[in-house]
């Protein structure tokens, strides 16, 4: 289970490195292969799931009825832009260009654990997530029973 949130550099070729904290844990779950795939729900961010929680996702998106345009939308989305990637030996990843381009990732970025992936945010979008609060017309009914 993924938790917590560190701020990231990017460096040059697009590789940032996976923290220390998580490396068992992703070698563990997913023998340090990975998918990253865009948010569907927010701009400014990527999912990164370890491999086999993927497939269930995947397999989920993929068994919607493209009969409906927000179906397609999802899975273009989530699967047709999903990119395996692997830790090396340093426990770096590569993001690709495509994908760090579109929410806007350069030189600093933030990886929050977000229980079974992560989400990687740039900066920028990250610092913007968090000044926002939630209002009244946010709050769901099951937000509404929970004891923080």
């Amino acid at each position: 289970m993924f938790q917590g949130e560190t701020a990231i550099t990017v460096d040059d070729k697009g590789r940032l490195t996976i923290p220390t904290a998580h490396r068992e844990q992703v070698a563990e779950a997913c023998g340090n292969r990975l998918v990253i795939t865009y948010n569907p729900f927010e701009s400014g961010c990527l999912f990164l799931y370890p491999e086999t929680e993927w497939e269930r996702v995947r397999d989920q998106v993929n068994a919607l009825p493209t009969t409906l345009s927000a179906h397609r939308r999802l899975q273009r989305t989530l699967v047709g832009s999903a990119a395996h990637v692997e830790l090396d030996g340093s426990g770096r990843i590569s993001v690709p260009a495509s994908h760090r381009s579109a929410v806007g990732i350069e030189k600093k970025a933030v990886l929050l654990g977000m229980g079974d992936k992560f989400e990687l945010w740039s900066e920028q979008a990250h610092h913007a997530q968090i000044r926002q609060t939630v209002g009244d017309d946010d709050l769901s009914p099951q937000m509404m029973e929970l004891r923080l």
